[in-house]
């Protein structure tokens, strides 16, 4: 039951520096949402966002952030 609590408790804080990260990114007006790529399909009652380019850019800078990581244990 230990291990469970210390998981729970990182996992909140790895979404707490998501969201700050994401206010931060909003605050500096960085594009996230709004790159090329990211589709938008509007209709009367509906409205579909895939945002293709935002993803690239988030896989690539996790993936450079986890090899730095792997590369320094």
């Amino acid at each position: 039951m230990n291990q469970l609590g210390k998981a729970l408790i990182a996992l909140g804080l790895l979404i707490t520096a998501a969201g700050l990260i994401m206010l931060l990114a909003g605050k500096l007006n960085i594009p996230f949402g709004k790159l090329p790529g990211d589709i938008t399909y509007q209709k009367k009652n509906l409205t579909v966002f895939a945002p293709f380019g935002t993803m690239l850019v988030v896989s690539l800078i996790l993936t450079l952030i986890f090899n730095i990581f792997s590369r320094w244990k």
